[in-house]
């Protein structure tokens, strides 16, 4: 019995130390990640630490002016604003641009990239516009696989952008990554909606 208390004594204090511990550490954990900004849309949230951001000051000014500009289309959902280790990201999701299979920007997708330049033409970053498709293949007469639509897409953008935005085509480039770099799991119709996408990504700047 004296052995068996002693045992039991021993297990319940190391149970209350490692508590103590544990608990130490989620309140750490907890107050470093404190800060989530939450997304202008009310649709997702970009961690990052206490009043800290990984976005250079060119940046933070670009994400000022995109915010107040694009109010009424991140509102919507026609455009995200995201913060990831690309930089700032203003993403257009397919069904607010494009038919299915098609590289046709919509009415109301020009309209919405109108104001972009518009936005765009007051900062001086450079952008990488990104065509990016679920993986879902496609072969049609106009695109032989996703790689193309992707491209596509993306030039479509950017083509806007110069032709019709006004916007330094020395500030623009443009990249088509197919399926190969998804938001999340294509293991749902929703999730490859998600990923049906193009990003307009804001780079460290001024530009080159």
């Amino acid at each position: 019995i004296t052995l068996l208390f002693a045992f039991f004594t021993t297990m319940y204090a190391i149970s209350t130390v490692d508590q103590a511990k544990l608990s130490r550490v989620a309140m750490g954990l907890a107050e470093a990640l404190d800060t989530t900004q939450v997304l202008p849309n009310g649709t997702g949230s970009i961690p990052a630490a206490r009043g800290k951001s990984l976005l250079s000051q060119e940046q933070l000014a670009a994400r000022t002016v995109l915010e107040k500009d694009m109010a009424e289309d991140l509102r919507s959902g026609r455009f995200e604003l995201l913060e990831d280790s690309r930089g700032l990201v203003l993403s257009i999701p397919e069904a607010s641009a494009f038919a299915t299979g098609s590289a046709d920007l919509s009415e109301t997708a020009q309209q919405a990239i109108a104001r972009l330049a518009a936005s765009l033409d007051k900062v001086g970053n450079p952008v990488l516009i990104e065509g990016h498709t679920d993986d879902v293949p496609i072969h049609t007469a106009r695109f032989g696989s996703n790689w193309d639509l992707s491209t596509a897409r993306a030039t479509a953008v950017v083509q806007w952008l110069v032709e019709r935005g006004g916007i330094d085509p020395g500030r623009l480039s443009a990249a088509g990554y197919g399926e190969f770099h998804p938001r999340v799991p294509n293991e749902s119709a929703q999730a490859r909606a998600r990923n049906r996408r193009v990003d307009v990504v804001i780079q460290k700047g001024p530009q080159l």
